[in-house]
């Protein structure tokens, strides 16, 4: 990834996305930017024209917090923003000499796995940083059937490249929104990381959705919230998640869905384990007749 580029682009998005009323300034004549000018926000932040263009520019090397900070409360990032801003800065101070191009692979902990597998009423899985499912427990792999059909299994991929996505998430618009500012995080912290660049490489190619989130620049984090389902032998299920990142473990975290006893969705959880018994047990007795 261009490093550079990326600075440039997500400041620049930023400040297109706040008007002068919003900012509080003035408004006079014509307006050729959607957003606020540049000397806007270098008012703003109480810093020069000249210094704020060269950070737009991409140029973030040295910058001290302080800026950074200043730079965050003009653009009214929020907490995910800011987040990725620091990460950005870490990046452009950091050779990459020093950075480990071909990181070891990730592995799930056995501990980790006794916890997943652990869970028999919710769906559980573990993923990295790019979205790929490295375990999962038999409920959640009841639930993301569809997502396990390809190898590996990755839901960012599954999401822009199977047309069953659309399907399967009746809120496709903001999963796959959500999806692709999970990735714009992981960039910023892994600028090097090869796989996750080909990932971004292959879904911008193939896939004129992503070409499109990815050009807004927008940042996510999964941490909770309720996603919605439409799975092809239960049907509608709404279900709450909670996403934590595994300690000593960089990339890697936990996703768990559940939800709340007596409501529609802990109903469909059961015919869930019901059908994915049912399918367990006929690939086993299919694995019997051809060892006979």
């Amino acid at each position: 990834m261009d490093h550079r580029a990326e600075v440039s682009a997500f400041l620049k998005s930023r400040r297109a996305k706040i008007t002068p009323e919003q900012a509080g300034m003035p408004v006079y004549g014509q307006r050729r930017v959607p957003g606020l000018r540049r000397g806007e926000v270098a008012m703003l932040a109480g810093m020069s024209v000249e210094y704020y263009t060269r950070l737009e520019r991409g140029n973030l090397g040295g910058v001290s917090d302080s800026v950074l900070d200043a730079l965050a409360q003009a653009l009214r990032l929020d907490d995910t923003e800011r987040d990725h801003l620091y990460a950005l800065a870490r990046a452009a101070n950091t050779s990459p000499a020093r950075v480990r191009r071909r990181p070891k692979k990730a592995t799930v902990r056995p501990s980790v796995l006794r916890i997943v597998e652990g869970l028999h009423d919710q769906p559980a899985y573990v993923r990295n940083n790019r979205m790929d499912v490295l375990a999962a427990n038999p409920l959640a792999r009841a639930l993301l059937s569809e997502v396990f059909e390809q190898e590996p299994a990755n839901t960012c991929r599954f999401v822009f490249l199977d047309p069953r996505a659309t399907r399967l998430y009746p809120d496709w618009e903001r999963v796959a929104r959500d999806g692709v500012g999970v990735l714009r995080v992981e960039v910023a912290k892994n600028p090097y990381d090869r796989e996750l660049s080909n990932l971004i490489g292959e879904l911008s190619t193939r896939s004129d959705a992503f070409r499109t989130l990815w050009g807004a620049h927008d940042v996510h984090v999964f941490t909770e919230g309720t996603k919605r389902f439409h799975h092809p032998a239960v049907g509608e299920m709404e279900l709450v998640h909670e996403s934590l990142d595994l300690p000593g473990e960089q990339g890697l975290s936990v996703t768990v869905y559940s939800a709340d006893p007596g409501t529609p969705g802990a109903d469909a959880l059961k015919l869930l384990a019901s059908w994915a018994a049912s399918q367990n047990r006929d690939a086993a007795a299919s694995q019997a007749d051809t060892e006979r």
